[in-house]
C-alpha cells in the first residue's frame, strides 16, 4: 500500500497532517534532498512538495519524474504562489494529451 508525504516548511505543510497525510519539514536544502531521495524511493505514490522546496530541488524532481511512480505535485506555500506548480501541471498535461489545453487570455 502506498502512502501520501508532504515535504515544505512546517508553517506549510502542518494542516496536512490532520487529513492523515505523512508530513514532513524541512528547512535545510541538504536535509531536504536527502529526505526527498529517500522518499522517492520508498512507499510514497504521491509527494506534495511547497514550489520553494522544489525550486531547491529541481533536478532531483526531474529525475523522478520520469517514473510513473510517486507523483510530485508542487502546492503553494506559506509565502504564495509562485505559479511553478501550475506550469509544472501544464507540463503534464502537454505531455500526456500532445497540446496545450490551458489558453491564457
Amino acid at each position: 500500500m502506498y502512502n501520501i508525504a508532504v515535504m515544505g516548511d512546517r508553517d506549510s505543510i502542518y494542516g496536512f497532517g490532520a487529513l492523515g497525510l505523512a508530513t514532513f519539514p524541512v528547512s535545510d536544502e541538504k536535509d531536504a534532498a536527502r529526505l526527498f531521495k529517500k522518499l522517492s524511493g520508498g512507499d510514497y505514490a504521491i509527494i506534495y512538495i511547497t514550489e520553494k522546496l522544489a525550486q531547491a530541488l529541481e533536478e532531483e524532481i526531474e529525475k523522478v519524474r520520469e517514473n510513473p511512480v510517486p507523483a510530485v505535485i508542487l502546492i503553494p506555500g506559506i509565502s504564495g504562489n509562485t505559479g511553478k506548480g501550475m506550469e509544472s501541471v501544464k507540463k503534464s498535461v502537454e505531455i500526456a494529451v500532445g497540446s496545450d489545453i490551458i489558453f491564457n487570455d
